[in-house]
């Protein structure tokens, strides 16, 4: 049986690097609520229209790899250099798996049992994304 497997490049002229752990809180009758900034509202709203461009005709519902590359625009940086600087690999992930479950990827983003997460300069901004059924 062959293996379902979505692959494309998102380009970007700004690449999100707000995240997921930006949310804010404010107290509504002595009790916390969480809210989304106008930065993160923006932010999922870009990944959202380009993300729906290339969703799978049918959501996974096994186990899958994904691989992603974040291509973040190169300024003074060597095209592939690795990016070692700040926004954190993990946190541009959470807020990218959320949006990819809201789009219809999967039913679930516990359905990613293994991820693949690299950050660089590059001449050609964006995010490549492959979805691999395990």
């Amino acid at each position: 049986m062959d293996k379902s497997v979505t692959e494309f490049f998102m380009k970007m002229e700004k690449v999100p690097t707000v995240t997921a752990q930006e949310r804010r809180v404010r107290t509504v009758k002595g009790k916390p609520v969480f809210y989304d900034s106008p930065r993160i509202k923006s932010a999922k709203a870009l990944l959202v229209a380009h993300l729906k461009q290339h969703r799978p005709l049918k959501p996974y519902d096994s186990g899958v790899r994904l691989r992603v590359s974040w291509l973040f625009p190169k300024g003074r940086h060597k095209d592939g250099e690795y990016r070692t600087t700040k926004p954190d690999t993990d946190n541009l992930q959470k807020m990218l798996k959320d949006c990819m479950t809201m789009c219809g990827y999967w039913k679930d983003d516990a359905l990613v049992a293994s991820e693949m997460c690299e950050k660089f300069w590059a001449e050609v901004p964006g995010i490549y994304i492959r979805i691999e059924e395990l």
